[in-house]
């Protein structure tokens, strides 16, 4: 079975591929056949180093035998059981495990399958939640220009990246969006938290006069906006939406599919920012991305509000059949014992400075207009082609292809998000290439 993964197929039409250009990709497939730690192995043997965690969520590098090991074993074991009505252990010991090193008070954990899950978990949570204690004119949702939660319906209406949304019709009704935060004109290649901007928070209080404050029930955004192109908040920015949502009875929901187990050098971007929300929604990182899987973090006060009524009753009529999935918990519980034995939750901490320092090396190599980077993430922004946007960027991602190392791109910024194994001579080896491909791209 395993030589397949070897094998290209015959055809490849099938398979309509996500947010992929289908049509030049099947003409000049690349495709990957094995990983192991910081490197893919493409289908003509070619190491391709991973400069983005696969998709933001591979933090421990691929297939580490703790993971694979805990997959095996518990497949054998207990391959499926059904969270509707019935439990199995692991899916109880994993909660625990994560609400630990949860940020304090966020004590409860509501299992999905996906980051797109997740955000549409905790906006049902939010607008049930304010229901559950009588409140329920709250019914309004503010999302932030160009952030990005994920591809279902309540994610893109309260996400703001245009491509994601404008085919899809009305959307959800009763949700707004704050500016975004991204000042290329005063705050370009800042290292880490921007000086200008933070007064942008200022922005919500205006969108709650106008709405009504009773009518709010959450304000959601990315710690740091990834998808996007890797905006970074700028000091103060985030305490400050903490501020208003707690003057107006709002709750305040961190996306942190990207940013949480470990990305900025914390478990949690809250941690980081030394701000806590009323809800955090995880994925990618929760498994390493080797099963699909999310978690929602809830504070007490929020998990108690559904706990009335008759005991025998469901008190939130919401979920998945494979929320908590047996083999995901186990890949979770292998995982997170995996980061605290090699301290990868805080690792990014200890190679920030040398990341930033390579990173911002490529200032004034040819097309860049702007880097930011914060922990182990980073963008460069690149100067569009006129009449053709993304392409630059995208000539980068297959040119750093054929030279053996993978970048992700939006529009024409590259992102980069290394597993947080890497080591300094490696993050030297990404940036020494992806500058000579800055100077390769026309």
């Amino acid at each position: 079975m395993l030589d397949r993964l070897n094998k290209r197929p015959n055809d490849l039409s099938a398979f309509w591929m996500p947010f992929t250009a289908n049509r030049q990709f099947k003409e000049t497939p690349r495709m990957l056949v094995a990983a192991k730690d910081m490197h893919f192995t493409a289908e003509d043997g070619r190491k391709i180093m991973d400069g983005t965690a696969g998709l933001w969520c591979v933090n421990a590098g691929h297939c580490r035998p703790k993971i694979t090991e805990a997959i095996q074993q518990q497949a054998a074991q207990l391959d499926y059981a059904p969270a509707f009505q019935m439990g199995h252990p692991i899916a109880f010991e994993f909660a625990n495990r994560l609400a630990a090193i949860a940020p304090e008070g966020m004590d409860h954990v509501f299992f999905t399958n996906s980051g797109s899950e997740s955000v549409d978990t905790a906006l049902k949570i939010a607008l049930a939640y304010h229901r559950a204690k009588g409140d329920g004119s709250r019914f309004r949702l503010i999302g932030r220009e160009r952030g990005y939660h994920g591809v279902n319906f309540g994610g893109i209406s309260v996400g703001g990246i245009v491509a994601n949304r404008k085919m899809f019709g009305t959307l959800l009704t009763g949700v707004d969006h704050m500016p975004h935060t991204h000042l290329p004109g005063q705050n370009a290649f800042t290292r880490g938290e921007p000086e200008h901007g933070g007064d942008l928070a200022d922005e919500l209080e205006r969108i709650v006069t106008l709405h009504d404050a009773s009518t709010v029930a959450a304000v959601i955004v990315e710690p740091v906006a990834g998808s996007t192109g890797v905006l970074i908040p700028p000091k103060g920015y985030l305490k400050r939406l903490r501020e208003i949502c707690d003057k107006h009875g709002i709750l305040l929901i961190f996306d942190e599919v990207i940013t949480g187990f470990g990305r900025l050098g914390a478990p949690f971007a809250a941690d980081y920012f030394g701000v806590v929300p009323d809800i955090m929604t995880t994925a990618k990182g929760v498994t390493n991305g080797v099963i699909p899987m999310g978690a929602v973090f809830v504070k007490k006060e929020i998990h108690d509000a559904f706990m009335n009524g008759p005991e025998h009753l469901i008190e939130f009529f919401h979920g998945y059949t494979y929320s908590g999935n047996p083999i995901a918990c186990a890949a979770g519980l292998a995982t997170l014992d995996t980061y605290q034995e090699e301290g990868l939750l805080t690792r990014a901490s200890e190679l920030a400075d040398h990341w930033a320092d390579a990173l911002h090396s490529l200032k004034g190599e040819p097309h860049v207009t702007d880097i930011r980077n914060i922990g182990l993430v980073g963008a460069v922004e690149l100067e569009g082609i006129p009449g053709e946007p993304t392409k630059r960027a995208f000539s980068a991602f297959l040119k750093a292809y054929e030279r053996g190392f993978l970048i992700r791109t939006t529009g024409d910024i590259i992102a980069l998000s290394p597993p947080l194994i890497i080591s300094k001579g490696q993050i030297d080896e990404l940036i020494d290439n992806l500058r000579d491909v800055l100077r390769l791209i026309d």
